[in-house]
């Protein structure tokens, strides 16, 4: 268990990484490679994800609401007609590749997936790609004219994000632009399409950390940090990207990455 210090630091930075395209799971497997601090593990950084659920899920509560009402009317009726009904299927049809994958590569993810040189060319090469799709894509189609293999294609760019370096957040509006989503829109179902995913790590992780560790003032500093920050993270860039482009995020995600790579290799691997 890190230092309630620590936990301040890393629940701030799951907050801001787990929404800004920039990887929560690059940053909280750096910051403690990085500053000599034990490692938490998955376990621990899937729990600051508490934090990250609670500020998706308040931030969205009136779409929550419609999204919940819009999946009643879909099992009562047996059709998907309107706006909300057909964002809900998506987000349900999104949620599916990653969930499956998730399983599957558990202990990967929790292992292998977190070496330091694989975070950085991830960063990296994710950063490019986004860069690309950002650039290069036109940009007219809301989430109003959204279809099902554009929910699909996304949930499959989430099953990359297993990858720290990757990020969730990058991969998902990465494939919403290279799709033609407005930056607005490939944000906004990014978010969203956050809260199953987050909802299911909880859910199969917390019990484990509470039975190591049970409540702890180091555990509820992280994850409060990680719900402040986790608001103005997506407070912060609905606005930003309304009126730029992602290039800021880019900049940085190769400059940490080219980072890490050097002292990755300063450091003899």
């Amino acid at each position: 268990m890190p230092t309630i210090f620590q936990a301040l630091i890393l629940g701030l930075l799951q907050g801001l990484a787990e929404f800004l395209p920039i990887s929560s799971s690059a940053h909280l497997a750096i910051a403690p490679w990085l500053f000599h601090w034990p490692d938490p593990g998955l376990a621990f950084d899937v729990a600051l994800h508490f934090g990250t659920l609670i500020a998706v899920i308040w931030y969205f509560r009136s779409e929550w609401l419609a999204l919940l009402r819009a999946v009643w009317e879909i099992i009562t009726t047996r059709k998907i007609v309107t706006v909300e009904q057909k964002r809900a299927a998506f987000l349900i049809v999104a949620t599916i590749p990653g969930g499956i994958f998730g399983l599957l590569l558990e202990k990967k993810a929790e292992t292998a997936f977190r070496n330091p040189a694989l975070i950085a060319v991830a960063l990296i090469v994710l950063g490019i790609l986004l860069w690309l799709a950002d650039r290069i894509a036109r940009a007219d189609r809301s989430l109003s004219v959204m279809t099902w293999t554009d929910a699909i294609v996304i949930g499959c760019a989430q099953v990359f994000a297993l990858i720290p370096g990757v990020s969730r957040s990058g991969s998902t509006i990465t494939a919403g632009r290279a799709l033609g989503l407005d930056r607005d829109a490939a944000a906004k179902f990014s978010f969203l399409l956050s809260m199953p995913i987050i909802a299911a790590a909880v859910i199969l992780k917390v019990p484990h950390v509470m039975r190591e560790t049970g409540m702890n003032l180091p555990l509820l500093v992280g994850v409060g940090a990680s719900a402040i920050s986790g608001w103005f993270a997506i407070s912060v860039l609905l606005k930003y990207v309304s009126r730029h482009s992602y290039g800021v995020f880019v900049l940085y995600r190769v400059l940490l990455g080219a980072a890490v790579l050097a002292i990755y290799f300063a450091r003899g691997g």
